[in-house]
């Protein structure tokens, strides 16, 4: 199987596909041996629980996410193409089924049956995606690129949720362009008037 950090990294990548595909008590350590192509104590030697293998999951999932929006940040000045390449990546993702659905998301709605050192994890990644889109859509208002019809902080609560919605009517319909259909709406009520 390779050096150490590639073999963790397999189950990490692992394990994110299974808990997409099925939540969190919908994989054991050892279907991720039998897709990894490992044993469980190999498992258990970088990840010594389940709650270690998932926290560091989701930790790194939210480092990802934050590198990801700096460096769409760098490329996208304008702050209403930041977040229609923002909406732009998951209508992708759910397309072609790279990334049908936001880790984080799912994990949110089992927050009540998940440890607690899991839950603090999910929590930090949905501050920290809305400190990213409060700041996008409050410079957008300020430059006249948006339009808001309340708080950046409230803005950036319903934006994320619409998202998020729309992620779950798309696995729910099972139809990837129902992602867009409840994003569309959003992206046009935010971009200012041309008339």
């Amino acid at each position: 199987m390779g050096n150490l950090s590639t073999t963790a990294d397999d189950i990490l990548a692992c394990a994110q596909s299974l808990i997409i595909a099925g939540g969190y008590n919908g994989f054991s350590y050892a279907d991720i041996a039998a897709v990894v192509g490992i044993r469980k104590a190999s498992i258990h030697h970088h990840f010594p629980s389940k709650v270690d293998l998932v926290r560091t999951l989701v930790a790194r999932y939210r480092e990802e996410a934050e590198a990801g929006l700096a460096n769409l940040e760098g490329q996208v000045s304008d702050p209403l193409e930041q977040i229609r390449s923002y909406t732009g990546y998951w209508e992708a993702c759910i397309a072609d089924a790279s990334a049908p659905f936001c880790l984080c998301a799912l994990l949110a709605s089992q927050l009540p049956v998940l440890p607690e050192e899991i839950g603090v994890e999910v929590r930090a990644h949905f501050r920290s995606l809305s400190q990213w889109l409060a700041s996008v859509l409050e410079r957008g208002a300020q430059q006249g690129r948006l339009r808001l019809t309340s708080s950046a902080h409230d803005e950036a609560e319903a934006f994320m949720a619409t998202v998020h919605g729309a992620m779950l009517s798309a696995r729910a319909y099972g139809d990837p362009t129902i992602f867009g259909v409840v994003t569309g709406p959003l992206l046009r009520r935010l971009a200012p008037r041309t008339d």
